[in-house]
């Protein structure tokens, strides 16, 4: 959603495509932070300039932007969370409350960094310089689509993934491995980690079909119960206490029972090898699943089920690459940098609630602290960074 790696005053007292002048202003946040970053209307909210600390004033933190003559706003985004300058000129926006500031239009050259004694509280734009930088050019500019080009590159994957059936996702060799609900808990942990997978089917035999999944989240949940000095759950008992257990007692750890008290049958989310690509995107995004097994049955009752394949948003999009690798220029959106198209949780969007910060853990979190913030934030992995914020590795849910 927002630029991470540009360098708007490389752009200063150029002219764009448009023939707009760009004209190079100082911005300065004096009030701390670990990581300081800035988006106002000069750059229509859509990308995140990177601000460096002065020198010598590590709670003054700077940037230089390229922007046009006329009145802007601009917030600031410190540790993850979208701030305004008290100091500098404010006033209620579309964001909430923003800083403001007129633009004049007599270019400047680029300021010298002051000693961290003549920094002012405020941002200022200096109009005493007289001196005109050479209008040349724009070698650079920074990609942009129409909604229109949006829609249609939409409308075309769309069409595709309605064209293409799961059967397409299947490999040309692999297995599929389906875990017993009687199994106990303990044993079927090994059984994935021995076979490298992070989940399985479970298959009933009683019900003569496929009843569900065990993922890695079950894992996690077990963890924090045996953790949990409050639970009925301990390490012996995961030697018998078998998966359809385990799965009950979920249901009432998650409060799905009906009005007798005895746990709600769930349905297992399934697609067909004829279901189209669209209809199985749409299974995992609606029901907040991982993957979609892949079952046919040639009975129209559906017994004696053949689970061939797990279906997943990944391996959707891979097929969409596969399909457009050659003829990218059909599909607009794929010309943008990877920060323009609003994917992933880095950054709340401008205006929004800053209530889902960004999840990180340092070396020295503990596992179960680890664990707990995989649940809530809801994400699969999670950074892990120094002090600095500088990423060190992933601790994922795999």
């Amino acid at each position: 959603m927002f630029a991470s790696d540009v360098n708007p005053a490389r752009d200063a007292g150029r002219v764009t495509t448009a023939g707009v002048v760009l004209f190079p202003i100082p911005f300065r946040w004096p009030h701390g932070g670990r990581s300081v970053f800035l988006s106002g209307s000069f750059n229509r909210w859509a990308e995140l300039v990177p601000m460096s600390p002065v020198e010598g004033c590590p709670n003054v933190f700077q940037a230089v932007c390229a922007v046009s003559h006329g009145c802007h706003e601009f917030k600031f985004l410190v540790d993850g969370e979208w701030r305004h300058d008290e100091r500098q000129p404010h006033k209620n926006g579309e964001y909430g409350i923003v800083n403001t500031f007129d633009a004049l239009p007599i270019p400047a050259e680029v300021p010298q960094v002051q000693p961290c004694s003549e920094i002012p509280n405020n941002m200022e734009v200096d109009n005493g310089l007289t001196h005109r930088i050479s209008a040349v050019t724009l070698n650079q500019v920074m990609p942009r689509i129409s909604e229109v080009d949006v829609q249609a590159s939409r409308h075309r994957i769309s069409v595709f993934l309605a064209a293409h059936t799961a059967y397409e996702l299947l490999p040309e060799s692999g297995k599929v491995v389906a875990l017993d609900v009687d199994l106990p808990v303990k044993q079927a942990f090994h059984i994935l980690s021995e076979q490298g997978i992070p989940m399985a089917p479970l298959w009933d035999f009683y019900k003569g079909k496929l009843v569900g999944v065990l993922s890695a989240s079950d894992f996690i949940l077990i963890l924090r119960e045996l953790g949990n000095h409050g639970s009925n759950l301990t390490e012996e008992e995961l030697e018998t206490h078998t998966i359809s257990a385990w799965k009950e007692a979920k249901a009432y750890m998650n409060g799905q029972i009906d009005g007798h008290g005895r746990p709600i049958p769930r349905n297992l989310i399934y697609a067909g090898p004829c279901d189209n690509l669209k209809d199985v995107a749409l299974k995992i995004l609606r029901n907040g699943v991982a993957v979609v097994p892949v079952i046919h049955s040639s009975s129209e009752d559906g017994s004696f089920p053949q689970l061939l394949h797990l279906a997943s948003l990944s391996e959707i999009l891979k097929c969409i690459c596969r399909y457009f690798r050659h003829c990218s220029g059909s599909l607009p959106i794929l010309q943008l940098p990877i920060y323009a198209i609003p994917l992933g949780t880095w950054v709340p969007r401008i205006g929004e609630s800053n209530s889902w910060p960004f999840a990180m853990l340092r070396p020295t979190t503990s596992l179960s602290s680890a664990l707990n913030m995989l649940v809530q934030a809801q994400v699969s992995s999670i950074p892990i960074v120094d002090d600095n914020d500088s990423l060190l590795d992933i601790y994922c849910r795999r």
